[in-house]
């Protein structure tokens, strides 16, 4: 039976579109979607919400409005026969590793999300002492994690640290009046050196992206914030705290079930990241959460509904929903709302993902030199990972040392040492031309030149994914363009068709989390306005 009164939910599909090795490469089916006003099917089910894509967005809005608004009646649904969008957890052979985003920022939205989902006891956390490294003249520095280790280490050298130093309390030049790359306002603020060593690696890490042309107010807003928020970097982030701490006045004391969270850790659960989309689906029920549904057709109804058509493993199925989330992927988006709002669609094509592969190998733990940074003396490697400014000569963007970041979770067997590389991005598109075997080659000459003992062979190769359409860039104009895409929406008469996922939450899973929770609000809201104004519709009859 399905729910027939109200519901919210909504589900971020995947953040991409993954590739298979080029011998097992296939190509994916691409949905026909037409959207055309028409009166809605008398028999259809009739939802509130339907959410396009079972991903941590659409998944943490559609547990929010179940707990917080259990009237909803809701319906998420995803084409491929998982949950979890982009998070691609496998397990084989005595491994587990992840293919798409590795781990999380453990912020409290996550975190209660987690909680009150009964995975608790699934939460883990690295090691908050472990250090990240940055490749720089080919040797590989600890990241400084305070100021002490900002001054007296040898991360920066004294000039670098002198200008940085200054531009931070403001001693620098005034901001342009433009937007700015990230590029522009960190070198306008920190100085070049300071860019190049701390920044530009971030930049090719976390959006395989050009920092000359991410937007430093939609890739980097909470600290691009701070200078007019403050006048200064230093006095903006005193600012910031002083909110954060008055927000936490407001809010009461923090959630006692909550993990404490210390230094600069990073989160996953056990088994790997799957655990958490696949937590919330259970508690949703598979009267919510629906795998395998395809959409073949979406129209815009007269009474400003709209009925969904779907390809399912039972035949085909029609509903019937008050307002439809979109959380799959900006050009996914764009081809559904290509005939209602040609406009939407337009804005809506000029997101841009770069590809990325994920190439996790694994190697015998005595493969690593003993004499580096992030060497163990008993072999193999600890910290985060490393990662490689562009001008430095590696063509991997970075690399997680897996076996250590959650190693109380045995994710790899003893005596070896697993790592996950990421490779391509913005520029280094011609990655999706590469066989898997030059992939490999590519980031194991890499590790060769970082922390693997000369003369080193060939790995053993875990896993190898290609993402054609990655990571969505935050560019100049990015937060204009998705501006432009709502007020399309709009004026095409499709408020109700709201838009979700990492182009426009950002790129981070917690990130991806928080939107979603804050998206159940707005769902709520709107679906709340439409019933009072169909009550006052019908009363004036």
């Amino acid at each position: 039976s399905r729910p027939r009164t109200m519901a919210a939910v909504c589900a971020a599909p995947s953040l991409a579109r993954p590739r298979a090795p080029r011998a097992l490469r296939k190509s994916g089916a691409r949905v026909s979607v037409r959207a055309v006003r028409v009166t809605a099917t008398a028999d259809a089910a009739k939802y509130d919400t339907v959410i396009i894509g079972a991903g941590v967005s659409g998944l943490s809005t559609a547990f929010t409005l179940k707990k917080d608004c259990p009237a909803h009646t809701m319906l998420v649904t995803e084409a491929r026969d998982r949950v979890g969008g982009n998070i691609t957890t496998r397990s084989e052979n005595g491994y587990t590793w992840e293919e798409g985003p590795n781990s999380y920022q453990p912020g409290d939205p996550i975190l209660t999300l987690a909680c009150d989902a009964g995975m608790k006891d699934d939460i883990l956390l690295a090691d908050p002492n472990s250090d990240r490294y940055v490749l720089w003249d080919g040797e590989l520095r600890a990241l400084p994690k305070d100021i002490p280790t900002a001054v007296l280490g040898t991360f920066l050298t004294w000039p670098g640290k002198i200008r940085a130093g200054l531009g931070a309390i403001g001693i620098r030049p005034p901001a342009p009046d433009k937007e700015e790359s990230v590029k522009e306002f960190v070198s306008r603020n920190l100085g070049v050196e300071a860019f190049e060593r701390l920044i530009e690696p971030f930049c090719s890490g976390v959006y395989a992206g050009d920092p000359a042309m991410l937007s430093s107010v939609a890739a980097t807003g909470r600290v691009q914030r701070l200078e007019p928020l403050g006048g200064s970097l230093v006095v903006g982030a005193l600012k910031a705290q002083k909110e954060a701490a008055d927000a936490k006045k407001l809010n009461g004391p923090r959630d006692p079930r909550l993990p404490a969270v210390l230094g600069q850790t990073v989160g996953s659960f056990k088994g790997g990241l799957k655990t958490f989309p696949e937590g919330l689906a259970k508690q949703l029920g598979p009267e919510i959460v629906k795998t395998e549904w395809k959409v073949t057709k979406i129209t815009k109804n007269d009474d400003e509904s709209f009925t969904v058509t779907y390809d399912t493993p039972d035949g085909e199925v029609v509903i019937v929903a008050t307002t439809v989330v979109m959380t799959a992927p900006a050009y996914v988006a764009a081809a559904v709302c290509a005939e209602m709002a040609p406009k939407a669609a337009a804005a809506l094509n000029k997101f841009y993902y770069p590809p990325v592969a994920s190439v996790t190998v694994s190697y015998p733990e005595t493969a690593f030199r003993l004499d580096g940074a992030s060497a163990l003396p008993s072999g193999g490697l600890t910290g985060f990972g490393q990662l490689h400014p562009r001008s430095q000569g590696i063509r991997t963007l970075g690399t997680i040392y897996s076996s250590y970041l959650f190693k109380d979770d045995n994710r790899a067997p003893k005596g070896e040492f697993m790592i996950l590389n990421y490779i391509g991005g913005a520029r280094d598109t011609a990655i999706v031309d590469l066989t898997e075997e030059e992939l490999v080659q590519a980031v194991h000459e890499d590790a060769l030149k970082t922390i693997l003992k000369p003369g080193t062979p060939l790995p053993k190769v875990v896993g190898v994914r290609v993402w054609e359409k990655a990571i969505p860039q935050f560019n100049l104009g990015h937060l204009d363009v998705l501006a432009e895409a709502k007020a399309a929406l709009a004026e095409a008469g499709c408020e109700g068709l709201l838009l979700g996922g990492n182009y426009t939450a950002g790129v981070a899973l917690g990130r991806c989390v928080e939107f979603g929770i804050e998206q159940a609000k707005e769902l709520e809201a709107y679906v709340a306005g439409k019933a009072s104004q169909v009550k006052a519709e019908t009363a004036a009859l």
